[in-house]
């Protein structure tokens, strides 16, 4: 149970804070575009019917 305690506990717990820092710092070379937030719109019930498709 030490050896859990005093090496791979640790070592885990500096491979997910490394990921984190990984999959934060991607966003520099992201387009611009895909960098900023995903845009919010308005939650509606929006009605298809099949007469509505133009093949």
């Amino acid at each position: 149970m030490s050896i859990f305690r005093q090496y791979i506990a640790p070592l885990f717990a500096v491979l997910v804070f490394f990921l984190a820092l990984v999959a934060v710092s991607a966003r520099i070379f992201l387009p611009s575009d895909m960098a900023a937030p995903a845009p919010i719109e308005e939650v509606g019930i929006s009605l298809v019917t099949p007469d509505t498709f133009n093949f």
